[in-house]
C-alpha cells in the first residue's frame, strides 16, 4: 500500500517545487512566489493506492488550512470501511462509495466540526478502478482526463470549476439541498492520462495553461511534464499555491464504441 497524507500548512513549499512519487502517481507541489506575496499553502490531498485502484482527494482551501485538515481527517478516519468497499467489483463499489462520501460529508458530528473552522475548502475525490473513474466535486479544483479519442472531440475536462461550493464554515452541506457534481467515466483502450490540479495552474498570471490543450500538450513528453507545469508558473510568478496529482492508467480490454465504428 502506497499513500500519502498532506496539508499545505505543515510544509508550505513556498518558492519549493516538490515532485514525487507515490506508486504511480506523480505528486507536483508548489505553494507559490513570495515575491508575488505568497506567505502560506493551504492546499492538501491524501492518497491511498491499493492493487487495482487508486483512492485521491485534492483540496484547495482559504483563509486558513483547517477545513481541509478536517477533510482529511474525517475521510483517513475511516480507512478501513473505505477500503472495503473499494475491493468491491466495479459493478457494485462505485454506488456504495458514492454512499459513503456523502453520508460522511453530511454526518452531523462533522458538520458540527466545520462550524468551528476558520475558512472553507474546495475539494474533488477522484477513484480509479478497472476501467473505469469516478469522482464527485465540491469547488474549483479541476480533474482532466487525456487520451487521444477524446482529444478529437476536444473532451479534455472531467468536471467544471464551481466557484461558490465549499465545505467548511460555509458549507454546502448545511444546504437544504446540497450542491456538488459527481460522474462515473469509462476510459479508453490504450494509455489514459488522469490529471487533478488546484487553480494556481490555471490562475496564472499569463494564462499559459488556462487552454486545456495545453496541458495536454505538455504530456507529450510524460517523464518532464510536471516539472514543466511547475517551473512555468513559477517563472510568471504564480502566487496561489498548485497541487496536482496525475498518472496513466493502460486499458487493454474492449471499450464502448459506436454501433456504426469499422
Amino acid at each position: 500500500m502506497y499513500d500519502l497524507r498532506w496539508i499545505g500548512s505543515e510544509n508550505t513549499f513556498v518558492d519549493d517545487i516538490s515532485i514525487e512519487s507515490i506508486g504511480p502517481i506523480t505528486v507536483g507541489r508548489f505553494g507559490g512566489c513570495s515575491r508575488s506575496g505568497q506567505t502560506k499553502n493551504e492546499d492538501g490531498c491524501l492518497i491511498w493506492i491499493g492493487q487495482d485502484w487508486e483512492w485521491t482527494m485534492v483540496l484547495d482551501a482559504h483563509d486558513t488550512a483547517e477545513s481541509a485538515s478536517l477533510v482529511v481527517d474525517q475521510f483517513t478516519k475511516h480507512r478501513i470501511v473505505i477500503e472495503q468497499i473499494l475491493g468491491e467489483e466495479p459493478a457494485t463499489m462505485f454506488a456504495s462509495l458514492e454512499r459513503l462520501v456523502l453520508d460522511l460529508l453530511q454526518e452531523e458530528s462533522f458538520r458540527t466540526a466545520c462550524r468551528n473552522v476558520q475558512g472553507e475548502t474546495a475539494c474533488l475525490f477522484l477513484v480509479r478502478k478497472g476501467k473505469y473513474i469516478w469522482w464527485l466535486s465540491v469547488g474549483d479544483v479541476v480533474a482532466y482526463l487525456f487520451h487521444p479519442d477524446l482529444r478529437k472531440h476536444r473532451q479534455f475536462k472531467l468536471n467544471e470549476r464551481q466557484f461558490f461550493e465549499w465545505i467548511g464554515r460555509v458549507n454546502t452541506f448545511d444546504l437544504p439541498v446540497p450542491c456538488y457534481t459527481r460522474g462515473i467515466r469509462e476510459l479508453r483502450r490504450g494509455v489514459n492520462r488522469i490529471l487533478l490540479t488546484t487553480d494556481g495552474l490555471i490562475e496564472c498570471p499569463g494564462t499559459p495553461f488556462q487552454d486545456s490543450a495545453k496541458v495536454e500538450a505538455v504530456f507529450e513528453r510524460p517523464e518532464t511534464a510536471v516539472e514543466r507545469l511547475l517551473t512555468t508558473i513559477e517563472r510568471q510568478g504564480v502566487r496561489d499555491s498548485t497541487t496536482l496529482l496525475t498518472w496513466e492508467v493502460v486499458i487493454d480490454e474492449t471499450v464502448t464504441e459506436p454501433g456504426n465504428a469499422k
